[in-house]
C-alpha cells in the first residue's frame, strides 16, 4: 500500500472547519481502509495561528520545511483577504509539484493570487464568486457548484463543501465503501453532486423591489407547474412582456426564464430526495412536461440524471404511505 500525503496551509484568521472537515474525512477512510494518509499541517513559519473562530492551532511544521505533498490543501477564511506574500511565494512555487491541489471556500484567492487557476474552471464561497471573477479575469468562475474539478485542481465553495470534495477524493481513493462508511460516521451525505447549487434559488437572486415583481417571484416558487412564460408572468404583473422582461432582471438580476429554471429544478431535487414519487410524476409535477426534459435539466446543472442524483442524495427511503 502506498501511503498518500496531505498537507494542509493553515494561517491567522483561517476558518477552523475549513480545516477540520477534511482532516476529519481522511482520517476517518485511513482508519477504515487500513491505508491510512500521512496528515500533517503547517503555516507560513511554523508558529501557531489562531482561526477566525478563536481556536489556536498548532501546526506540525513551517512550510518551507513540509515537503512535497501527494495532496495539498488550501483552506479559507477572513485571513486570505490579506494572505502574507510569503505564503503566496510559497504557493506559487510549490504547490504545482503536489499531485492534487484542493482548496476550500475562500482559499480559492490564494491560488489565483498564485497564478495557479489561470486558464481554469474554479469556484469559491458564493459571496465571493463576483470578486473572484472580477479580481481574477484569467480564472474561469462557475457560481453554482459545490465543488469544481479542473484536471489535478480542485476548488470547493462554503466551508461544508469541504467535506464534500474530501468524501469525493477519497472515493477516488479508496473506493465508495469507505467513502460510505466515513459519511455515515460523520452524519453526512455521500456524496452531494458536485454539480449542486449553492444555495436556493430564492436565496441566489435579489427579491425586486416593486411588490407586483416581488408577488410574482413568490407565485413562481408555489406553482412551478404552472405556465410560467414570460406572457403569462407579465400579465399576472399587469405590464408588457418585454417590459416584464426587462424590470425583472433589472431587479432580481436574472432572466425570468433563469429564475423559472431554477424554481423548477430546486422543486425537483427536494421531491426526489423527500418522496417516493417517480420521476415521471415529478417532471409533470414541476413543470417539465416529460421526463426527458427535466432529465436534460438535470444533467445541465448538476451533472447526475434524476435517477443517480436520486440515489446519491435522498438521506433516506420515504415511508409508503398508510392504506
Amino acid at each position: 500500500m502506498t501511503q498518500r500525503s496531505v498537507l494542509v496551509v493553515v494561517f491567522d484568521d483561517v476558518q477552523s472547519l475549513d480545516v477540520t472537515g477534511p482532516m476529519e474525512v481522511f482520517t476517518g477512510a485511513g482508519r477504515h481502509s487500513g491505508d491510512p494518509y500521512e496528515i500533517r499541517t503547517a503555516s507560513l513559519d511554523g508558529a501557531p495561528v489562531r482561526t477566525s473562530s478563536g481556536l489556536t492551532l498548532v501546526p506540525d511544521r513551517a512550510l518551507p520545511e513540509a515537503g512535497t505533498p501527494h495532496t495539498l490543501l488550501v483552506p479559507g477564511g477572513d485571513g486570505t483577504r490579506r494572505p502574507a506574500p510569503g505564503l503566496i511565494d510559497w504557493l506559487r512555487e510549490r504547490a504545482p509539484y503536489a499531485e492534487r491541489i484542493v482548496s476550500v471556500c475562500s482559499g480559492a484567492l490564494l491560488l489565483a493570487e498564485a497564478g495557479l487557476l489561470d486558464g481554469r474552471r474554479a469556484t469559491t464561497h458564493w459571496s465571493l464568486c463576483d470578486h473572484l471573477a472580477t479580481t481574477y479575469p484569467d480564472v474561469d468562475v462557475d457560481p453554482d457548484p459545490i465543488f469544481v474539478r479542473d484536471e489535478n485542481i480542485a476548488t470547493s465553495a462554503g466551508v461544508t463543501a469541504g467535506i464534500d470534495l474530501a468524501l469525493a477524493l477519497v472515493e477516488e481513493d479508496h473506493g465508495r465503501d469507505t467513502a460510505l462508511t466515513v459519511a455515515r460516521h460523520l452524519v453526512v451525505f455521500l456524496r452531494r453532486p458536485g454539480g449542486q447549487a449553492q444555495f436556493s434559488a430564492q436565496l441566489a437572486v435579489q427579491t425586486a423591489g416593486r411588490k407586483p415583481l416581488r408577488e410574482i417571484q413568490q407565485w413562481i416558487t408555489e406553482h412551478p407547474d404552472a405556465d410560467l412564460s414570460v406572457e403569462r408572468l407579465a400579465e399576472r404583473a399587469s405590464l408588457s412582456p418585454r417590459h416584464f422582461a426587462r424590470a425583472f432582471r433589472s431587479e432580481t438580476g436574472t432572466t425570468p426564464g433563469r429564475y423559472v429554471e431554477r424554481v423548477r429544478l430546486e422543486h425537483a431535487r427536494r421531491l426526489l430526495e423527500d418522496t417516493a414519487d417517480g420521476v415521471g410524476q415529478i417532471s409533470h409535477a414541476c413543470g417539465y412536461g416529460t421526463p426527458e426534459a427535466m432529465r436534460r435539466a438535470f444533467v445541465k446543472v448538476l451533472g447526475a440524471a434524476p435517477a443517480e442524483y436520486r440515489r446519491r442524495f435522498r438521506p433516506y427511503a420515504p415511508r409508503e404511505p398508510a392504506r
